[in-house]
């Protein structure tokens, strides 16, 4: 006795769906929705706000382009990155006593 070689077929058919729907859920679409949020936030930006980059370099926002930003590092020190390389709002530590 054989079995159905369609039931085989439908079986994979719906296993590879059953795949593609967990990728997409566990992988894609939460980077797409963190991506956002990151492009949501560059564009929230303002002068004087204190960011940290993905280097790790924390400066005072002197001045927005439309690709760049023109960080303030130390006094007189003033340095062009660009935008998607801010990373987060830089908030300080509070000593702890």
């Amino acid at each position: 006795m054989q079995g159905d070689p369609m039931g085989g077929l439908i079986s994979a058919i719906i296993w590879m769906f059953l795949l593609i729907a967990i990728f997409y859920f566990l992988l894609y679409r939460p980077q797409q929705q963190q991506r956002k949020k990151h492009e949501e936030f560059l564009k929230n930006l303002k002068k004087g706000e204190k960011v940290i980059t993905s280097g790790g370099l924390i400066g005072e926002i002197k001045s927005i382009e439309e690709k760049t930003v023109s960080l303030k590092i130390a006094e007189g020190t003033i340095i062009k990155v660009l935008k998607t390389a801010i990373a987060s709002y830089y908030q300080e530590e509070e000593p702890k006593s």
